[in-house]
């Protein structure tokens, strides 16, 4: 197998593998990075300039996996797009609200580089998008070889897919994202059993220590017990979220919660993207097997909009929870300005529930302390730390042990390491020295091609 990693920064985003099976080539994912805008938040696509590929493959419709998606098709003008048909019910969505990201980008930063793509061109991409269930196989021929392809259950978030390929007596597997445990709005994954020749394995959490005796359900707990806190002490509290995945599966743990007198009375904000794609997730749960959520939550909760007259710096007269995106407090997005509003106010609490890029604005509030001055720099506002801010371990990524155990079990030949930031991946490549010295591990070159 020859891989090229087509993310030009390394790390985390911008997700793209050239995949080259005797004569037969494989682009898994084409991604934009969440930091970074314009044509440097892309792949570098130059080297496929001359190249036909067979086949393209996305495990997933977050925005580091799919949002290159357009520029790509603009290339290669006649390989099919496979993915889970949760993901191809998704992926449009996703792409045409990127476009509106970007044009929002374009008037607010004057970039005339922006959009890199039309909704007109999201309208004929999909055209080219073709659902694979769970389990079966299809084949992509070349001109000599034949690769089949089989999509396995990923848990992450809706659709999400590992990647299992076989040539020639060869059985590789791409984990994707991943998560083995189940959430309350997704069962976890379900990756076939057996061993495997090649594992390109994500290493999201490669430089997190598990916390002993932390579960899922005791950070849902203590989520709420904080949430619960910060209402009766008349504060407000941010959880930022991802639109895709997090922001469904939070509400659904409230709504439980309420449901079960465990969560206080008091509002709840959220809009955007989030709230729409709420709708989707429910006709994915109608069609498939791979969602649970019902949009009824959102009237059970009252979810109300998110206030338009929000001012940077100033904490809101009505104190409830804001569910917003980004994740990652991203400048230009509500989470943003609502931290802005909460974070200068000690009886507020900022509550971090996935993973957050150190370098992001989220990355900094996680590493600074009360009363450090922090610039809310998009906003012209500084403030002095006050709020309460907590970090729960309600990611949708496997832990690092998991993945380990993961891979050993299969007994592979080779691992290539992938989504990790360097300290991640260095933890794995330490770890499977020590643990399986027998096994040959890769960390990729941006941009250079190996042979695995």
């Amino acid at each position: 197998m020859k891989l090229l990693d087509l993310n030009r920064h390394g790390g985390i985003g911008a997700s793209c593998h050239l995949v080259q099976l005797g004569d037969v080539r494989i682009i898994i994912d084409c991604g934009l990075h969440p930091k970074l805008t314009g044509a440097e938040a892309t792949p570098d696509l130059s080297p496929l300039d001359g190249l036909e590929v067979d086949l393209i493959i996305i495990t997933h419709c977050h925005l580091d996996h799919i949002g290159s998606l357009p520029l790509l098709l603009r290339r290669q003008l006649r390989a099919p797009v496979v993915m889970s048909s949760s993901s191809a019910l998704l992926l449009a969505r996703m792409l045409h609200n990127s476009v509106s990201v970007m044009e929002r980008q374009r008037e607010e930063q004057s970039r005339g580089d922006l959009p890199l793509f039309t909704h007109e061109e999201v309208d004929r991409c999909a055209q080219r998008f073709h659902s694979l269930a769970f389990g079966q196989t299809r084949k992509i021929s070349g001109a000599k070889d034949d690769v089949e392809v089989t999509l396995h259950p990923a848990g992450h978030v809706a659709g999400a897919a590992g990647v299992e390929l076989r040539h020639k007596g060869r059985h590789i597997f791409f984990s994707g994202d991943v998560l083995f445990e189940g959430q309350r709005t997704v069962p976890g994954a379900r990756f076939p059993a057996g061993r495997f020749d090649t594992i390109v394995l994500e290493t999201t959490h490669g430089a997190t220590e598990p916390v002993a005796g932390r579960t899922r359900e005791s950070e849902i707990n203590r989520l709420l017990d904080t949430v619960n806190h910060t209402i009766a002490r008349g504060g407000s509290v941010l959880i930022p979220v991802f639109a895709l995945g997090r922001h469904q599966e939070l509400l659904t743990i409230f709504h439980d919660a309420r449901e079960n007198r465990r969560l206080a009375k008091c509002p709840i904000y959220s809009s955007g993207l989030g709230i729409d794609l709420c709708d989707y997730f429910d006709d994915v749960a109608r069609k498939t097997s791979h969602v649970h959520f019902s949009r009824s939550v959102l009237k059970a909760l009252k979810v109300q909009q998110t206030p338009r007259k929000l001012i940077p710096g100033v904490d809101p007269r009505q104190n409830g929870i804001y569910l917003v995106s980004s994740g990652m407090v991203v400048e230009r997005t509500p989470s943003y300005l609502v931290a802005s509003c909460l974070a200068g106010h000690a009886h507020n609490t900022i509550a971090f529930v996935g993973y957050c890029d150190p370098d992001t604005p989220g990355g900094a509030l996680l590493a600074s302390h009360n009363g450090d001055k922090f610039l809310f720099a998009a906003l012209d506002t500084e403030v002095k730390l006050a709020c309460q801010i907590e970090r729960f371990n309600l990611s949708a990524h496997a832990g690092r042990d998991e993945l380990m155990d993961f891979a050993l079990r299969r007994d592979p030949r080779a691992i290539v390491l992938n989504h990790g930031d360097p300290e991640a991946r260095a933890w794995f490549a330490e770890e499977f020295a020590r643990s399986a010295p027998h096994i040959k591990v890769t960390d990729p070159t941006p941009l250079t091609p190996v042979e695995i």
